[in-house]
């Protein structure tokens, strides 16, 4: 059984991605259809954001059919997602998001860390399926993660484990939102391409592309020898974005960091599920461990 994949599910959910930049809603079917999708924009509500993600949330709500709510959140977060503290939202700090959305929806809210519900996606509905130990990557506005091991999703100490955008990759280089100086968010995520180059990411050139392909394929050949894991899943409109030469790059990368036989043939892979991932994935969290 993938991870996050449960027994018994009936009806549909209402996933909800809060991201680093957009908030998504759909209402997502248990055979992976997304349907009556709804975006808007974080940076266009600075102040009233909750308000305006539950006004997004209701227009999309079909009570006949949904009877639970996951939401996909950008971290930090305390466990089981009962607060959150978004880098990218400071409106938002010791945020009690799950039990404000259960009283406002009306329905049970399950919420986990954005980058790793990915991870759940990937494994119910993506190419991890059937597959026991992977990591899942998002290289966008920010970098985050999920790490899955012997078929379970990795939770930590606190349910913030597998944020690989806070693995050090520049010693003392570009200062962090986390507080930190060279982490990979702050070297090769979309917004530290902009503020390095002053373009958007997308208009990066070929030189650019390559910084930021060697710098996510190190942080992988890293945690490729550490935790014992080959295939990486990487999702993200920088990756994506930069297509095939990022990731032929980015495994070259991770292969000249993981030497040790067991991880030498690390490779990171495009994620198939597209820009309907998050969305997947906070699908994913509301069925996590579902009876």
């Amino acid at each position: 059984m993938s991870p996050g994949e449960g027994a018994g599910e009936r009806s549909a959910c209402l996933a909800i991605d809060i991201g680093a930049s957009k908030v998504a809603v759909a209402v997502v079917t248990v055979q992976g259809g997304v349907e009556e999708v709804g975006r808007l924009e974080v940076a266009a509500h600075p102040v009233d954001l909750f308000s305006a993600v539950c006004d997004l949330a209701t227009t999309h709500l079909d009570r006949s059919r949904v009877d639970r709510v996951g939401v996909g959140c950008a971290g930090p977060m305390t466990a089981g997602g009962e607060t959150v503290s978004p880098l990218n939202i400071p409106a938002w700090r010791d945020f009690p998001l799950r039990d404000a959305l259960a009283r406002e929806l009306g329905l049970p809210v399950v919420v986990e860390g954005d980058a790793r519900a990915l991870a759940l996606g990937e494994g119910r509905f993506g190419a991890a399926r059937g597959v026991s130990d992977y990591l899942s990557m998002v290289v966008s506005t920010g970098v985050g993660g999920g790490l899955v091991l012997d078929g379970r999703l990795v939770d930590g100490r606190t349910g913030n484990a597998g944020h690989v955008g806070h693995l050090v990759v520049v010693p003392d280089g570009a200062p962090c939102r986390c507080g930190g100086r060279g982490c990979l968010e702050a070297e090769a995520s979309g917004g530290a391409i902009e503020r390095r180059t002053g373009r958007p990411a997308r208009e990066a050139d070929d030189a650019e592309r390559g910084r930021a392909a060697d710098l996510v394929g190190r942080a992988v050949g890293v945690l490729a020898s550490t935790l014992d894991f080959v295939r990486c899943f990487v999702a993200g409109s920088v990756a994506l974005g930069y297509g095939a030469a990022f990731f032929e790059r980015a495994t070259a990368s991770a292969r000249e960091v993981a030497r040790l036989s067991y991880a030498s043939d690390v490779v990171l892979e495009p994620t198939p599920l597209g820009a309907a991932g998050p969305l997947l994935g906070a699908a994913a969290v509301a069925w996590r461990g579902r009876p």
